[in-house]
């Protein structure tokens, strides 16, 4: 089932991003939640994550290294706190939603957490639609829209999807799956 959502001012969502150590998807090294509330980015939250493992691959993209994170609490100390900030939301948006999902859910199932129930919106599949974007990578996504961008900063990153999301809104063009 899905629903239409009225322009951007009724909007109550939260954008998620995670940066990645390696390839693994529990080896989330830092997360973003971006929420909006009536079309507007009401709170902001950014944290570093000590992955279960030392071993960094993805520094060059994220400039992220086992010194930042040595000190940094492990997904399963942050999520509960984090994830208050959820509530009341009625979908998360991510870039590429699959990997934010699967990321959050296997920190998750590895933290023995149970994940939020919301649905996942995806602003690379959103960006096809509305704009027909391609490539569809976050920074061209950002220069269409002229949306401000530090790529792989997973709080520029989450605010980049609330953005995009809200640009969509605008042009009445936003549906997403309601809640099972």
């Amino acid at each position: 089932m899905r629903r239409k959502v009225a322009p951007a001012g009724g909007l109550s969502f939260a954008a998620i991003d995670f940066e990645t150590a390696g390839y693994e998807r529990d080896s989330a090294c830092a997360v973003a939640v971006v929420r909006v509330e009536q079309g507007r980015i009401v709170a902001r939250a950014c944290h570093l994550i000590r992955p279960p493992r030392r071993d960094f691959v993805f520094s060059y993209l994220h400039g992220i290294t086992w010194r930042h994170v040595a000190g940094a609490p492990v997904f399963g100390e942050l999520w509960p706190s984090l994830c208050c900030d959820l509530d009341g939301v009625d979908f998360l948006a991510a870039h590429n939603a699959s990997f934010d999902r699967s990321v959050l859910h296997t920190c998750c199932a590895r933290a023995d957490l149970a994940p939020p129930s919301l649905p996942f919106l995806c602003t690379v599949t959103l960006a096809r639609r509305v704009w027909d974007i391609r490539p569809t990578t976050l920074p061209d996504v950002c220069r269409h829209l002229g949306i401000r961008l530090h790529h792989h900063d997973a709080e520029s990153d989450a605010e980049a999807c609330a953005r995009i999301v809200l640009a969509a809104a605008r042009q009445g063009a936003l549906s997403w799956p309601a809640r099972s």
